[in-house]
């Protein structure tokens, strides 16, 4: 009998399915792990003497450790992973809106002052100012808009 022959005569089918088994929940126990001890330090309500004494239940007793702060603390673990979550969309979200106003919006005394210039030129008539400067005030959108009633300047 040849050495693969007797290797799958030595190691059956179920034998590999439970080693498969096996390894995968050894995986899912380290993500178990680290979920724990990153939800320990996410944790602002603990003290710090507090999460050192659980930090150290789950790496001195690893098992008994983590499943009693599941039990314990679990029902929140999910509230705090979604609450750090929401915090950093909205920190996205304000980045991205700080962002855009930077580089596309002017204040509204900018834009007054555009008006007024414009006004100045004769580019736009007195009514066509105050709609504009209304527009402007009740922040719906920059001078620009106002732009397609205003007559093309004669220069």
């Amino acid at each position: 009998m040849s050495a693969q022959t007797y290797l799958a005569y030595d190691y059956p089918l179920l034998s590999v399915f439970w080693s498969m088994l096996l390894f995968f929940l050894w995986i899912m126990w380290f993500v178990l792990l680290f979920r724990v001890v990153f939800d320990i330090f996410r944790d602002d309500a603990m003290s710090g003497w507090a999460k050192a004494g659980w930090l150290a239940f789950t790496v001195l007793l690893p098992f008994l450790g983590v499943f009693v702060y599941v039990i314990a603390r679990g029902k929140n673990m999910g509230r705090r992973e979604i609450a750090q979550a929401r915090a950093q969309q909205d920190a996205f979200d304000a980045r991205i809106r700080e962002a855009a106003n930077a580089t596309g919006r002017h204040s509204s005394a900018d834009e007054l002052t555009k008006l007024s210039e414009i006004r100045a030129r004769g580019d736009i008539t007195d009514e066509e100012f105050r709609r504009a400067k209304e527009l402007v005030l009740a922040g719906h959108g920059p001078a620009e808009h106002v732009g397609s009633t205003a007559r093309t300047p004669s220069r």
